[in-house]
């Protein structure tokens, strides 16, 4: 797969000045409101880009899209797997707030749903007049719920309803909107349709046709999550050979778990750099139509690299320098690559360490389309972070809470960093503490040295979590005693 080489943009003269083709006189005359696009990979891991020091994989797009505008390091997911993580990032709350703190599911597919009372980004984005669609991996309530993409702000809906279903990239079916899709040429033995190619497709479809009026795309990509799935093509012949790997013994897939794959390792990389085609593909777009310099791009990943259907995040470096995959609240598990791009809006070349999360995206926006915050969330706008300007605003602290192995919590605090394991049955129990300034890698716990902080650190951890009926931590494990 390639990318053509950009068109060049015709300006048109007028009085206003230089107009760009496709744009309305609204988004002409008031380019405060741009477009936006939230590219979000699944479970790709701090170290996977080569902006960010992967050695192996080749992603010259989005390392293109650092070039171009600004990588941050310090950006944290909402929590370190799937739901719960886009819960956080949909509603501007953390996870000790946020409706959806665990992969519970519901019957007969999809997650537990976001309640009616959710106010999420789509919604926000759509009572500014925005366009608003989602393609890719919902996994936040089954069609026809509360938490339906379609009943939570979106217009177009096109991917995966059940973030277990995604796990298979050649399913019997995805959604659009309220509409099961159906592809009868994929079997257990046959593989035809990849759905992350036809996700693609309807997503610059999508921009083709809001072209001319202010939209908010989500693409939550599937990529690279398990199962390691491609296609065999040019690209996973590169890195079989790159990678001079041996087939490991594969047995016939009954249809459970993750389909077998005999290169893991090629397979991965050939998924993280089909990623990385896909975004250089959205970024074309917007030059082709001549609205790159009203929209802002912004691409991070849900939770840390995983574990699973085979895949070896030590052998990619996947984590980088930091500790820990998916499901840990160390550094590895929930610091995230992220990169903004607005041509002539944010500065090319640069790099933040501002300390912010998912949570921070809602304000983010509701602030670029002029728009009231909601109540009761926990974000920050960091608009003023990605224009440059001095004496932006910063946390004192960001939280998090994990649900699954005898549940966590963990504190950013300055340069701080607290982790209580075992929380659900030991709410008093013991918290690590790493100064990451000088330990990035959470080698060293300190805690014995600053109680103090270990302190603060609790206090924080009992304030910011919010019991909730759906996702009991502290209760359930009191109930099972």
């Amino acid at each position: 797969m390639q990318i053509s080489k950009p068109f060049s943009t015709i300006a048109l003269i007028s009085i206003f000045g230089l107009f760009q083709p496709g744009q309305t006189a609204a988004q002409q005359l008031n380019p405060a409101r741009p477009n936006i696009i939230f590219i979000l990979a699944d479970d790709l891991g701090y170290g996977d880009l080569g902006c960010y020091g992967q050695k192996l994989i080749q992603t010259p797009h989005l390392d293109a899209m650092a070039k171009q505008g600004m990588r941050f390091t310090q950006f944290y997911a909402g929590t370190s797997v799937c739901a719960p993580s886009r819960s956080s990032l949909l509603t501007g709350q953390h996870t000790g707030h946020t409706p959806i703190r665990g992969n519970k599911g519901v019957e007969p597919e999809g997650q537990w749903p976001l309640p009616d009372s959710a106010i999420t980004i789509a919604e926000v984005m759509k009572k500014a007049g925005y366009t608003t669609g989602d393609f890719g991996k919902w996994g936040l309530g089954p069609v026809g719920s509360s938490g339906d993409p379609v009943k939570q702000g979106f217009d177009h809906f096109y991917g995966y309803n059940c973030q277990s279903k995604a796990h298979n990239y050649y399913p019997d079916h995805l959604w659009e909107n309220d509409q099961r899709i159906e592809f009868p040429g994929n079997t257990r033995e046959k593989f035809t349709d990849y759905s992350a190619a036809l996700i693609q497709q309807k997503a610059l479809a999508f921009i083709d046709q809001q072209k001319s009026k202010p939209f908010f795309l989500y693409l939550s990509y599937t990529l690279p999550h398990a199962a390691l799935q491609v296609p065999d093509d040019s690209l996973f012949e590169k890195y079989k050979k790159l990678f001079n790997e041996q087939p490991v013994e594969v047995k016939a897939w009954n249809g459970k778990g993750y389909a077998p794959q005999a290169y893991p390792r090629a397979a991965y990389a050939a998924m993280v750099s089909r990623l990385d085609v896909y975004v250089g593909e959205v970024l074309q777009k917007l030059r082709a139509l001549g609205i790159d310099k009203n929209t802002l791009v912004l691409f991070s990943s849900d939770n840390g690299p995983h574990k699973e259907g085979g895949n070896d995040p030590e052998y990619f470096n996947s984590s980088g320098p930091l500790r820990g995959v998916k499901r840990d609240l160390y550094e590895g598990g929930i610091r995230e690559p992220m990169i903004a791009w607005w041509p002539g809006k944010i500065k090319a070349g640069s790099t933040s360490d501002f300390t912010g999360a998912f949570w921070d995206l809602l304000p983010t926006f509701a602030d670029l389309a002029k728009q009231p915050e909601p109540r009761n969330i926990d974000g920050i706008s960091i608009v003023p972070v990605l224009l440059g300007r001095k004496n932006a605003p910063t946390h004192p602290w960001l939280y998090w809470e994990f649900h699954e192995q005898g549940g966590k919590q963990a504190v950013r605090m300055g340069k701080w960093k607290g982790i209580k394991l075992n929380a659900a049955s030991a709410p008093d129990g013991p918290i690590e503490l790493y100064d990451l300034q000088t330990d990035v890698g959470e080698k060293n716990n300190i805690a014995s040295k600053h109680p103090d902080v270990v302190e603060a650190i609790r206090k924080i951890m009992q304030q910011q979590h919010r019991e909730s009926a759906d996702f009991p931590l502290f209760t359930r494990a009191a109930k099972q005693e």
